[in-house]
């Protein structure tokens, strides 16, 4: 997904579950800045960089491909970006790496999904946009993982959008291409790069199948070699509304609802009363979709929806004396991706993977990464 959703439709969302004006943009700003936070942006801060929730194109082309810089992006990319569905999937073929990463592939409403909501639960709101982000790209970025592989990640020459003209369904050939520029009429798209090698951060996420998966209008089918080449059809628009759906459901239960967060479950009374309205945003065929998710947002609450910019994370954090940064937005956003990517990479490692690196868990004595003694430190004093 992509600033539109993350950041109007979580606002709107977040209204619609009860939140004030106020709340909301809190909570839809750490939505976008998953897509923000990178080590060059926190280093320029003076910010823990292990706190780092995506990688600059010029982070990622320097990145290193040998068996700990693809640990290092996979704790990202998994952690933030593609949840993994099933850790202990029952995969019938293939050796141990092939099937770690298989369980590496992204799903809507899998246990990590669970835990990542529950997680964040009674903290900040930073914490709670943050998991929003999370959730919501569990939508858009289903049947792709977070780390490098052709197997899992590439595509063939067998795309196509799916697509209503004149009344009628037809489906047309996706035209991938490397230069500037898309072209809804012509279906001509960017994506990345083709290569063989298994660890080229070319075959990371979804950059083989491009910005498809981010658009909530694009309905597209695709035959990935982990389905065995079998056909997949992705509906954007029922899993766009699904998202937003459930991230009402999510916020209504961090709100103040009791018990636990349980997945499959979904808000649609409280969407239904603007569900035309939202089927259309979701629906029109646009790269961008921000000024209609403004313009719905705006409506719901009566106020002006600034727009998204990183110097209010950056101004408020650099002002504060180091005593306060925990208490900034950002020093919120830090402390809760801190915690969100130690759970998931510990959890990828007790399925008995290493693609993400050794994860211990906390017992009061272990410090683990020096970068986290930050994390470890606010959990001493509770």
């Amino acid at each position: 997904m992509q600033l539109d959703f993350h950041y109007y439709a979580t606002y709107c969302a977040a209204y619609l579950a009860g939140y004030s004006h106020e709340e909301c943009l809190k909570i839809c700003y750490s939505a976008q800045f998953p897509d923000n936070c990178t080590r060059t942006f926190l280093a320029g801060v003076r910010a823990p960089v292990s706190a780092a929730t995506t990688q600059t194109a010029i982070e990622m082309a320097d990145a290193k491909t040998d068996p700990v810089g693809l640990q290092d992006i996979t704790r990202i990319w998994a952690s933030f970006h593609f949840l993994p569905y099933d850790l202990n999937a029952d995969v019938k073929k293939g050796g141990k790496a092939y099937k770690n990463k298989y369980r590496l592939i992204c799903n809507p409403n899998g246990e990590l999904l669970k835990e990542t909501v529950n997680l964040v639960k009674d903290k900040s709101l930073e914490a709670v946009g943050m998991a929003m982000h999370i959730l919501a790209d569990t939508w858009a970025h289903r049947y792709f993982a977070g780390t490098p592989s052709v197997v899992i990640n590439s595509t063939n020459n067998y795309f196509y959008e799916i697509l209503e003209e004149n009344g009628e369904w037809t489906e047309r050939f996706v035209n991938f291409k490397h230069t500037p520029g898309e072209d809804i009429d012509k279906c001509s798209y960017i994506n990345s790069l083709g290569t063989d090698s298994e660890s080229s951060v070319m075959n990371l996420g979804h950059g083989r199948a491009g910005h498809l998966p981010d658009y909530s209008f694009m309905r597209y089918k695709f035959m990935p070699a982990w389905n065995d080449y079998k056909v997949i059809y992705k509906d954007n628009p029922e899993d766009y509304y699904h998202a937003f759906c459930q991230m009402i459901y999510a916020m209504t239960f961090l709100r103040g609802g009791a018990g636990t967060f349980e997945t499959g479950v979904y808000a649609t009374d409280i969407a239904r009363p603007y569900d035309e309205e939202i089927h259309g945003i979701i629906e029109k065929r646009q790269l961008d979709a921000s000024a209609d998710w403004k313009a719905f947002g705006e409506k719901l609450s009566g106020k002006e929806i600034p727009d998204f910019s990183v110097e209010v994370f950056r101004t408020e954090y650099m002002n504060a004396s180091d005593e306060k940064k925990d208490d900034t937005g950002l020093g919120k956003f830090i402390l809760a991706s801190l915690a969100h990517k130690s759970m998931v990479t510990n959890r990828i490692y007790r399925s008995g993977s290493m693609l993400a690196g050794y994860s211990l868990e906390y017992d009061g004595r272990n410090v683990g990464i020096k970068d986290y003694l930050k994390l470890l430190g606010l959990r001493k004093r509770g």
